[in-house]
């Protein structure tokens, strides 16, 4: 697995703070020391913690698993979309319908109207409504694709969550936790590390930070995607052998 630079960190903005009278005092081990106002976050341990979260997602993504990743924040949004979907994996980015983890099963409910929706536009059947239901029906579902869409492959809870922000995203931080379900996320100096599993420090805040610890995290999970399809080939080369050789025999 391709391991992050401090110098890669650094150029990507990474090391910067909060203002230094907003910190939270968990997060001082991370804390480099201060400039101008603002707190410098220490990338030696950045670079660490970067890692150790890569690989432990990595081999929830080799187990086949899901991973839902969480950022409604504007400057991390569509960067979560963009990078999230090349890899196949559920993200919410935006409003966190409340009681996606816990209620799930209310949820599911959800997206199983949703699709039937669609179904209905594909078969003509909606043809047959009239103008007014119609429209009705085309506004529901634009409205349900706008929060749902991204998440009607998850048939189960997640295994992990990753969240841009766990101050504006303490709802689902909160959810996941009360399931034991295990929370990466990148943590800015104003936030408590002690509220996930895997703390990241970092800026949460610019675009191209965001990108950055994204790209390090999506790869290892793309790593352990190819890995399990690598092991499942494999597998089912070795018992289509076995076959044969059985057959012959």
């Amino acid at each position: 697995m391709a391991k992050v630079t401090f110098d890669e960190l650094l150029d990507a903005g990474v090391h910067f703070g909060h203002l230094s009278r907003k910190w939270n005092p968990n997060m001082a081990p991370y804390i480099f020391g201060e400039k101008k106002g603002i707190h410098i976050i220490d990338l030696n341990k950045t670079v660490v913690k970067l890692d150790e979260a890569s690989l432990a997602l990595k081999q929830i993504a080799k187990s086949g698993k899901k991973i839902l990743f969480v950022a409604t924040k504007k400057q991390a949004k569509d960067i979560v979309a963009e990078k999230v979907s090349a890899i196949g994996m559920p993200f919410v980015t935006e409003r966190w319908p409340g009681g996606m983890l816990t209620n799930f099963v209310t949820i599911r409910k959800a997206v199983r109207k949703m699709s039937s929706i669609e179904k209905m536009e594909q078969d003509g059947t909606a043809a047959t409504l009239s103008k007014r239901e119609r429209l009705q029906l085309t506004r529901t579902l634009q409205k349900m694709m706008k929060t749902l869409g991204s998440i009607s492959d998850m048939n189960r809870v997640p295994a992990a969550v990753f969240v841009v922000d766990i101050m504006k995203e303490h709802i689902a931080v909160a959810e996941a936790k009360r399931l034991g379900i295990p929370v990466f996320a990148m943590v800015d100096t104003n936030s408590d590390p002690r509220k996930v599993d895997f703390a990241i420090p970092s800026n949460d805040d610019a675009t191209k930070s965001i990108a950055k610890i994204l790209d390090v995290v999506i790869e290892g999970i793309a790593e352990g995607l190819a890995e399990r399809k690598t092991d499942k080939d494999k597998e089912g080369s070795e018992e289509a052998k076995g076959k044969k050789a059985k057959a012959e025999a």
